[in-house]
């Protein structure tokens, strides 16, 4: 079978389409005075508006973010926005509901819509012409919209008065007009790419395009919309560089601060975690976070390995690094316990509690630990304890501690870590990561299918000195090692010899 080509895939996309238009209802008794007062009842709420002409798309209740950005856009004759809302929540729908009311409403006369590639462009104009074409609530309000001879998949005149152009990056854009009118919409969409992200020179290109080649077609005395739609998929991006100039730059994530869904009407937190769980953490990032990061950049070797009896280890440190939240939501900050060696010279990560706990199952981690070690090795626990954390450590977690040697009948002694620390990105590349160059250490295989050590893991794969994933995993571990490297000294002091012994010893001196 012939592999279907962008041409055949697209008229397969706009005849599902049509055929989705045939199915809304239109009221055929209504007058024509009727018509027009419903009209401007609706276009005085554009939110109504959207709901009404529009029910195929819009199934779900709109989130509040949703909402505010319409509002936003069709408020601002003259104004720059940016969309950078994650996979599933609707941007370019949203940004397609704006543009054709601006258009109908006649507020809006040239769009041009730019995107990556002319074929991107021509794909995302489609449901704008489909619906100017076939939906049969806009010809009963509005009256029929295509313009004979002026009706192709990349460039078309509605009665209206709007007209509509796709182009690529790349296009040669200047002096379009609709008549005397210059282009006062300009809507970006899919317009960066992985691979030109990648490549400086590319992106220069496109941005300078963009900002040199489309944008001055605007008009100066006309007020003009500048709408981008886009994820962050890089440091540097189309989209970064278009939020830092917008008079709005909106960043809207599949889950918010909060660690619940952005959109519950629509994703549920069921559905969000069955579609992240067939994804890497990585990508996960990308491309419903917002959050570009790179693996590897810092710790590359990360080695699994077997780890010997630990009753071959003369200690072990167990380091807690905790957090103020006492929450399992998912926004919530994580907590980590680690349990580290160190044996002829090399440092074995054995286990590893990492999640985002309460401080109570955060305390009950270092007697689960105790139970894993089950007096086969002495071991040292440690938690974190700056200045800042001490009131927390003396209020909170000691009284935890109580409970829970109360509780499990024995004892456990913790030692709050005082030491002053330096910057905790710095300090964790700066102290591990010739550990892990140097191929120094070890984590066990065995613990490679716990989730816990696979988080620990991905927080070494994606760390950064931005820190844009979490690193507390890291940070008890860098903890942990530098309390062995203390410890260690203590057992094993340095021998000290006066100058007078030295020369004594010296065959040589003079």
């Amino acid at each position: 079978m012939a592999a279907i080509t962008d041409k055949q895939a697209l008229a397969l996309w706009e005849d599902f389409h049509k055929g989705l238009m045939r199915g809304i209802e239109v009221d055929e008794s209504l007058s024509r005075r009727e018509i027009e007062r419903m009209r401007a009842k609706l276009e005085a709420d554009p939110v109504q508006w959207i709901k009404f002409f529009f029910p195929a798309y819009a199934k779900y209740d709109f989130a509040p973010f949703h909402t505010r950005a319409i509002r936003r856009i069709v408020a601002n004759p003259e104004w720059y926005e940016v969309l950078s809302w994650s996979r599933e929540l609707a941007k370019s729908t949203v940004a397609m509901f704006c543009i054709m009311y601006l258009a109908l409403t006649e507020q809006k006369r040239f769009v041009a819509l730019a995107s990556a590639t002319i074929d991107s462009a021509k794909r995302l104009l489609a449901p704008f012409r489909v619906n100017f074409e076939s939906n049969p609530r806009i010809r009963q309000f509005y009256g029929r919209q295509p313009v004979p001879g002026q009706w192709t998949d990349s460039e078309f005149s509605c009665r209206c008065g709007a007209k509509f152009i796709a182009l690529g990056a790349g296009s040669a854009p200047r002096g379009m007009r609709n008549e005397a009118i210059r282009p006062d919409v300009l809507y970006f969409d899919d317009y960066d790419t992985d691979e030109d992200c990648r490549n400086p020179v590319t992106l220069d290109k496109k941005w300078d395009w963009a900002e040199q080649a489309l944008y001055p077609t605007r008009s100066i005395s006309e007020p003009t919309l500048v709408l981008w739609c886009g994820n962050i998929i890089a440091k540097d991006c189309c989209i970064v560089r278009a939020g830092r100039l917008a008079n709005s730059w909106d960043v809207v994530n599949i889950r918010g601060k909060d660690g619940k869904s952005s959109w519950p009407q629509k994703n549920t937190e069921e559905q969000i975690d069955r579609i992240l769980s067939k994804i890497s953490v990585k990508a996960q990032q990308g491309e419903y976070f917002n959050n570009p990061v790179a693996e590897g950049k810092i710790f590359k070797n990360l080695p699994f390995g077997k780890v010997p009896p630990l009753s071959k280890f003369r200690f072990l440190i167990g380091y807690g690094d905790p957090a103020y939240s006492d929450s399992r939501r998912k926004g919530s900050s994580t907590k980590a316990l680690v349990l580290v060696g160190k044996l002829k010279g090399v440092y074995y990560v054995i286990k590893a509690f990492l999640a985002r706990e309460t401080n109570a199952t955060f305390i009950g981690w270092y007697f689960d630990m105790g139970d894993f070690v089950a007096g086969k090795a002495n071991v040292y626990w440690y938690m974190e304890n700056n200045k800042l954390q001490d009131p927390f450590f003396e209020q909170v977690f000691k009284p935890l501690l109580r409970e829970e040697c109360k509780r499990r009948h024995r004892q456990l002694y913790i030692k709050g870590d005082g030491r002053k620390k330096t910057d905790k990105a710095t300090r964790i590349e700066a102290n591990l990561e010739p550990v892990d160059r140097n191929c120094a250490w070890v984590f066990n295989e065995e613990e490679k299918d716990n989730p816990m050590m696979q988080e620990l893991i991905n927080q070494f794969k994606l760390f950064e000195l931005t820190l844009p994933y979490p690193a507390d995993g890291p940070d008890a571990v860098e903890g942990g090692l530098t309390l062995i490297d203390s410890k260690t000294a203590e057992l094993e002091p340095v021998e000290t010899i006066s100058y007078r012994e030295l020369n004594e010893q010296n065959p040589w001196r003079m």
